[in-house]
């Protein structure tokens, strides 16, 4: 049920809104998980991010792990990588949430950001595209003639790599990019998490490929409706952070959305900006939901928000120096009931064969053994999903000690 005009929420019914809302107020399938289960997730958190550290796990696999516990990889692949035969693409690549995997559905609504590739992609990209417009049209033959490719196949050698840069871009990538972004070519599959670009008529559905291109305030509206759904009780700010959209037509999408009755606007206690309810979200009564949580899941990837609706500061330290780390390189939030209990620093050891927690730190004023039984045996669930043999708990921060125990019990 909705709620009236100027209802006020209190900060514990937003947060089981927002909970039930990202698929934690159902208990995870206690059968064979398919693709009908992998779809619902999709459906409800409305993309998946992408990101290159694999210290633990590919980050897009984990929130439907966080969901539905373990289920095969390999169905989420043929989802969203291009298979030949009878099987539909039902996932494609672009930059939504940062690069993400987003539902084919909704490519037409991200044709403006394509159109605005010359004024919005990265720098560089924008100044090969202005200054080599030969290079641009070159690779986007290449492409057409031998696509899927990958960037080191565009006959441009790759630089050798300089200290402090993570991405050292030889110009064919750039140019690469740039149609990525452009969406004159996209990703046909990866491998090795290396993108193999090819024409998007030959990669995506003819169906979609072919659909009308909206409006950019329709286009951009229904964005807005898809971070509704999956938020279930939002912020403006978090609304327009959800795929990205310019703060000013955030705004305005926003506005428009209430005016037409399909977003209610909300006084939640404590927060300080407005909020806004999606009318069909679901509010439950009570969470019991256990799920370690990947920095870029959808319910933390925001971090202002994720402080506004479980008071758990979270700042990713991948790119902190080590000495200068609190928590560790690669720490994910360890979600129990409808709080975030703990945070945990994972890696996983291919080579010895065992998940490895780095750091363990108990969030204050939580029952620690508690939180240890049960995050212990969370830890157990995953090691066997990433088909590592056993969980090895080092000795930093205040929660180790108890979750050693509870894992050697």
């Amino acid at each position: 049920m909705g709620a009236p005009p100027g209802q006020r929420l209190s900060a514990a019914a937003a947060r089981r809104i927002a909970l039930a809302a990202q698929g934690f107020a159902d208990p995870r399938p206690t059968g064979r998980i398919d693709a009908r289960h992998i779809r619902r997730v999709i459906d409800r958190v409305g993309l998946l991010q992408l990101d290159s550290v694999n210290v633990f796990c590919r980050s897009h696999y984990m929130p439907v792990f966080s969901r539905l516990g373990p289920y095969p990889r390999e169905v989420l692949d043929k989802l969203t990588a291009h298979t030949a035969g009878p099987v539909r693409r039902e996932m494609f690549e672009y930059w939504g949430h940062e690069a993400s995997l987003i539902p084919v559905e909704l490519q037409p609504n991200l044709r403006w950001r394509m159109e605005r590739a010359d004024e919005d992609a990265w720098g560089r990209m924008v100044r090969t595209a202005r200054d080599f417009p030969e290079l641009i049209e070159d690779t986007f033959e290449l492409v057409t003639r031998q696509g899927p490719i990958r960037a080191g196949e565009t006959g441009i050698p790759r630089p050798e790599p300089r200290p402090g840069h993570m991405w050292n871009w030889h110009d064919g990538k750039v140019a690469l990019e740039y149609l990525f972004w452009s969406g004159r070519i996209t990703a046909a599959r990866r491998v090795n998490f290396e993108r193999y670009y090819d024409r998007p008529e030959r990669v995506l559905p003819a169906e979609v490929v072919g659909r009308p291109t909206p409006s950019v305030d329709e286009a951009q509206r229904e964005l807005v409706r898809v971070a509704a759904r999956a938020y279930g009780v939002a912020t403006e700010p978090d609304l327009g952070d959800y795929f990205r959209l310019p703060r000013a037509e955030s705004k305005l999408r926003v506005a428009e959305l209430v005016a037409a009755g399909e977003l209610v606007p909300v006084s939640v206690d404590g927060w300080k900006a407005p909020a806004y309810l999606w009318p069909h979200a679901r509010r439950p009564r009570r969470i019991d939901a256990r799920a370690l949580l990947t920095p870029f899941d959808s319910l933390v990837w925001f971090r202002e928000r994720a402080e506004r609706l479980f008071g758990f500061r979270y700042r990713i330290e991948i790119y902190t120096p080590a000495p200068k780390r609190i928590y560790g390189y690669y720490v994910l939030p360890f979600l129990l009931g409808d709080a975030l209990v703990a945070r945990v620093d994972l890696k996983s050891d291919r080579q010895a064969g065992v998940l490895r927690v780095q750091g363990a730190f108990a969030e204050p004023d939580v029952d620690v053994m508690h939180v240890a039984d049960e995050l212990a045996a969370e830890l157990a669930i995953t090691a066997k999903w990433l088909d590592l043999d056993g969980v090895v708990v080092g000795e930093r921060g205040d929660l180790a000690a108890p979750l050693s125990h509870a894992v050697g019990g």
